[in-house]
């Protein structure tokens, strides 16, 4: 893999870091501001109220995948990429300036809804927009390895979010953090969107966008790319993406955003033990992205989306229950660990995967909106689920939801066709030639 191909990958991938650190520090420093918004001395009642507000984010996200998703397949992956930053930039500053309960009453609440509702938007497009730019950008032979980078980029906005976490509880005392240190991961997220921003103008298109519109506009200037009249002829590939993502998405979210507030509000950790767990485990996880990406482009995709979803079906209610009784840090590491590289086979290939079953034209938003739909209905409610259950005395019937969810995806990755030599350039001929849903080759 050339430098050209390393930068294009750079390029994608530091918007995407960027967005997720954003995203990511919300439900991290939740713990710190939930009591300044929504008074009150029942813990995982507050916990819920910014967990709801979570959740909102996500509902927004099919709004931001169809608009931004119609958006970066007819003006282009890297105009897309260029607005989802400048969106998540605008909703960092709205919730690092929003008043507390006690200056606006619940009209600090309100501003924070509205930034999650831009942040909805623009992580709705991000995902998709960056998925379609790598698997687009790199060598046919090497999709799965630099698509992986999504989740890596993705974790390292985790990481580097846990990471100033860890130094402000270092540098900070508690009082300081519950009264105004938490509003200075987005001041930084914010700084670190005008820096990707720049680096966004001045990237290079998709070659294999140019080439497909350049030909649609030459035979079919009036060509329905990006719309919904587009995406409904590959509906059964939009569902494909509904029903794969349902259980790898909320595994993710399990023991990612959601872990560390476990780790604390159910396992009794402190915050600083629950913090650093996440964070060195994290590590581990970024650093074997790009090994199973590049296992699946010599091996396929499927045999590592099944190995995640019988793990996942059968491991995570003795991962989950486990983890409510440590009392330490390496217990907790070791669990968290194993979890992680267990959902390793579907995130480092969720990205790609999904592009590969539609074609140019409308592949960003064939992405963008199946995606958003099982993210907002399983993702995003993820840890609003679990304080629910929490909340009801009945915590272990999240871990079989989970289980049950992945079940569900596990059916469809033992159903599905191969996906890894899918030639992106034929589909494009064929839609252009037939205008009809095409199958994936068989395996």
């Amino acid at each position: 893999m050339g430098r050209e191909h390393w930068k294009k990958i750079w390029v994608g991938s530091a918007g995407n870091m960027v967005e997720w650190f954003d995203w990511f520090v919300y439900a991290s420093f939740a713990t710190y501001f939930a009591a300044a918004f929504f008074p009150g001395d029942n813990p995982t009642a507050q916990l819920m109220n910014t967990a709801g507000i979570f959740a909102v984010g996500f509902f927004m996200r099919p709004v931001g995948g169809w608009l931004l998703g119609r958006y970066g397949d007819r003006k282009g992956r890297k105009a897309a990429l260029t607005l989802t930053v400048t969106l998540m930039s605008a909703s960092a500053i709205l919730i690092a300036a929003a008043p507390t309960y006690a200056v606006a009453g619940y009209g600090g609440a309100v501003v924070l809804l509205i930034a999650r509702m831009l942040q909805g938007l623009s992580v709705g497009g991000e995902y998709a927009a960056s998925a379609t730019y790598l698997t687009e950008a790199t060598d046919p032979r090497k999709r799965g390895f630099a698509s992986s980078f999504q989740y890596v980029s993705m974790t390292v906005g985790q990481i580097i979010g846990l990471a100033l976490q860890i130094l402000l509880q270092r540098t900070m005392s508690d009082a300081a953090l519950h009264s105004w240190g938490w509003r200075l991961p987005f001041i930084v997220g914010a700084l670190g969107a005008a820096v990707v921003f720049y680096l966004r103008r001045t990237m290079l298109e998709s070659e294999l966008y140019e080439a497909e519109s350049h030909e649609r506009d030459a035979h079919s200037p009036a060509a329905d790319r990006g719309t919904l009249t587009a995406l409904w002829r590959y509906r059964r590939e939009a569902g494909l993406v509904i029903a794969l993502t349902m259980g790898g998405t909320l595994a993710y979210y399990t023991y990612t955003t959601y872990l560390t507030k476990y780790l604390s509000n159910s396992a009794g950790l402190s915050k600083d033990t629950a913090t650093l767990v996440s964070f060195f485990a994290l590590i581990i996880f970024a650093c074997i992205q790009p090994a199973a990406g590049a296992l699946s482009d010599r091996i396929g995709r499927r045999p590592l989306l099944i190995t995640f979803g019988v793990c996942a079906t059968f491991l995570t209610v003795p991962i989950m229950t486990l983890l409510q009784h440590v009392d330490s840090f390496w217990p907790a590491f070791g669990l968290a660990l194993f979890a992680l590289v267990m959902i390793t086979p579907y995130t480092a290939l969720s990205a790609v995967v999904k592009a590969e079953l539609f074609p140019t034209g409308v592949r960003a938003l064939g992405v963008a909106l199946p995606y958003a739909i099982a993210n907002s209905l399983f993702g995003g409610t993820a840890e609003y689920v679990a304080l629910w259950f929490k909340d009801a005395g009945h915590e272990s019937g999240f871990y079989w939801y989970v289980a049950g969810c992945a079940a569900v995806s596990l059916v469809v990755y033992a159903a599905m066709r191969e996906t890894r030599d899918v030639d992106l350039g034929r589909l494009d001929r064929d839609d252009a030639s037939t205008g009809a849903p095409r199958s994936v080759p068989a395996s």
